[in-house]
């Protein structure tokens, strides 16, 4: 039978190597669970003798499990005459191979021992694997040089595939890859129109099923009205600039954005983390005309808005802060539509991650907002300070204050 050429994505490459733990992470349309039945197909077809188990958390029937992509991948490369297909698994026709597929929640520790002899255990849907069926598979595939794969939708990083191969010290003999559906070459188009749907209306649903990003809590997000968006900024835009102070391992952060009626749009950022006093000017720079426009800063570093007022930010001014400004600051933000540029992937990742608090003990959501993830959003908050004061800004109050600083941004 002519053999046709097997269709892999790039970031496959590695998995022809050798290492007792091979992963694929990552969000929908990817072909993560295309490749590794690729690899079982090519493999399987180099050696007659290998044997390997397809294993999901729970398998109530053949039919939910990986057996019939791993025959389309067969039929694909045309290595049909090769093996002999049957309803429950897949025999080598040359050697003693075979494929067959299990759900875990079946398997006590006696049973699975029926798998020591096995090459590969291939996880699907890795991310439902309970800690026990986890600590039960890996010692059992035992056999020399014989490997575990795990192919997965992240959820939570405490998920015991994350926890075990995510970790801070993760196991020394493992590939492991990320990969989503900007790197599958073969994506269709009715899932790249479903992609885009939800990047234009659910931003975090999109991080989490397209990019693998894990699964946030929605009752506890701060923001929800916001989106990623490419755009042009109108060139007599009136630019508002927020600046945040970072410290040792903190960032420092200037946000440059603008307000067309109740839409505010961010379309620059600098970002850097350990940012010395007397490199925070250049690392302005960065953002074209901030050494034109009044910045807001944090209040918290008097002598670095000092320092910037003395080396080319001469409207740089502290933000007033008070009891409340915290909150006021970001319900005033929650009172837009935020249009994020795709550049400012600081902003993205901040007000994807800006949460309120969650009682340990009753996982309800409190009113109090977390301290973390919220250096952008503080610059944020200090830009659009005047605009938010002037909403509250009493009838009589003069436009100008003495000095020509408008707290107000008038």
């Amino acid at each position: 039978m002519t053999r046709t050429k097997v269709n892999l994505p790039k970031y496959a490459k590695p998995l022809f190597k050798p290492a007792r733990y091979k992963a694929i992470h990552g969000g929908r349309g990817s072909a993560k669970s295309h490749t590794f039945a690729n690899l079982v197909s090519i493999l399987h077809a180099q050696d007659p003798n290998r044997k390997t188990v397809g294993i999901r958390e729970i398998q109530k029937s053949i039919k939910l499990s990986v057996r019939q992509l791993i025959v389309d991948k067969i039929i694909e490369n045309n290595f049909q005459d090769l093996f002999d297909i049957q309803d429950q698994q897949i025999k080598s026709k040359r050697g003693k191979g075979i494929i067959i597929f299990q759900g875990m929640q079946n398997h006590t520790a006696d049973s699975i021992k029926s798998l020591e002899g096995f090459d590969c255990a291939w996880v699907e849907e890795a991310q439902t694997m309970s800690q026990r069926s986890l600590d039960l598979l890996r010692p059992t595939i035992r056999k020399p040089n014989s490997e575990l794969w795990f192919s997965w939708n992240p959820n939570k990083d405490t998920d015991a595939v994350d926890a075990f191969l995510r970790c801070d010290k993760p196991p020394e003999s493992l590939i492991i890859i990320e990969a989503n559906y900007n790197d599958n070459p073969w994506l269709p188009d009715v899932l790249r129109k479903e992609m885009e749907y939800d990047r234009s209306r659910d931003i975090d649903k999109y991080r989490h099923v397209w990019l693998g990003a894990y699964n946030l809590n929605s009752e506890s997000r701060v923001f929800k009205n916001w989106r990623v968006e490419e755009f042009e900024t109108p060139k007599d835009a009136f630019f508002k600039f927020g600046a945040d102070w970072g410290f040792a391992v903190d960032p420092t952060v200037l946000i440059r954005c603008y307000l067309e009626g109740r839409t505010l749009f961010v379309d620059y950022e600098a970002y850097q983390v350990g940012c010395e006093i007397i490199d925070t000017p250049e690392l302005f720079l960065t953002i074209p005309e901030s050494e034109k426009w009044p910045i807001v800063a944090d209040s918290a570093r008097p002598e670095t808005v000092s320092h910037l007022r003395k080396h080319g930010f001469p409207k740089i001014q502290p933000a007033i802060k008070g009891k409340g400004s915290l909150e006021d600051g970001v319900e005033f933000l929650k009172s837009f539509d935020i249009v994020v540029h795709p550049r400012c992937q600081h902003t993205i990742d901040e007000l994807t991650n800006y949460s309120y608090k969650v009682d340990p003990d009753t996982e309800q959501v409190t009113s109090v907002l977390e301290d973390k993830h919220n250096h952008v959003i503080d610059a944020l908050r200090y830009a659009c300070e005047g605009a938010r004061r002037l909403k509250r800004r009493p009838a009589n109050l003069p436009r100008r204050v003495q000095g020509g600083y408008d707290p107000w941004g008038m």
